[in-house]
């Protein structure tokens, strides 16, 4: 109880509403947020639910398209992203953004197909898909410019849609030779269509922390955020969470080390 009212000091002002936190989420991200029986469901959205509690307050998740999120951020329509959001450099520049979960990327290509990209220096020539607005984007762009092209190989073609499941149809339908998404989203691509794709890489491309995002200024509600992670993060409800998904939390050590600089 004590925590809680230490938790809910902060001025309500800082909220969209009282008594509630707001946030903008891509329901189209299994297993981290997606909509089960026209109910928000997976990870981030029972996270959510759990650090709300601490603060004494009820979440809310805003269907918001992936691409539209900071902006919709900055222009006030929640309070926080809770989208599974890459923390970036370039994002910190707009946003700041709090750690809860270490990632990273999976392809993923068709069973039986000829091409089993291993890693990212394998897309040079081929068409691969993905998920507009990610983080990997820029990555694999500057790839295709500075490995492909500079080595004398085709440069990468890459197909932006608008949802990951999307991009997975793009992949079934033969439109893209491979896609590139998170590895816990790619578990879950495997987990609903069993054997019609598979993960062709090895390892974690590109590891990575997620965050919440928070709009810059907006102090109250990023640091009762990260106080009700703290305090969250030590129930067993917490540890039962990570178990359900096999996610695994930052540890003080990785945040260090991959915490990049705005």
């Amino acid at each position: 109880m004590t925590v809680c009212l230490a938790l809910t000091s902060f001025s309500a002002s800082a909220f969209q509403q009282p008594d509630t936190i707001v946030a903008g989420s891509d329901m189209t991200f299994f297993p981290y947020e997606y909509m089960d029986n026209n109910k928000p469901a997976g990870f981030d959205i029972e996270f959510l639910d759990g650090l709300a509690k601490e603060m004494g307050r009820r979440a809310v998740n805003v269907d918001t398209r992936f691409p539209n999120l900071i902006t919709g951020l900055q222009g006030g329509k929640f309070d926080i992203t809770n989208s599974s959001m890459y923390i970036t450099a370039e994002r910190l520049k707009v946003i700041d953004m709090i750690p809860y979960l270490k990632s990273g990327q999976a392809i993923l290509a068709l069973k039986g197909s000829d091409y089993q990209p291993q890693r990212p220096e394998d897309f040079c020539g081929h068409k691969i898909g993905s998920m507009g607005g990610t983080s990997w984007l820029q990555d694999l762009n500057k790839l295709s410019a500075e490995y492909c092209v500079k080595n004398g190989k085709q440069p990468i073609k890459i197909s932006e849609y608008g949802t990951d499941p999307q991009t997975t149809q793009a992949l079934l339908s033969r439109a893209v030779e491979a896609q590139i998404t998170d590895a816990a989203v790619a578990r879950g691509v495997i987990d609903k269509l069993g054997n019609r794709v598979v993960v062709s890489s090895p390892e974690l491309i590109y590891p990575v922390l997620n965050g919440f995002g928070v709009k810059k200024g907006n102090d109250e509600v990023k640091n009762a955020m990260i106080k009700a992670l703290d305090s969250y993060s030590k129930t067993p409800e917490y540890a039962a969470l990570l178990k359900k998904y096999n996610f695994e939390a930052p540890s003080e050590e990785d945040i260090a080390k991959m915490m990049p600089k705005p």
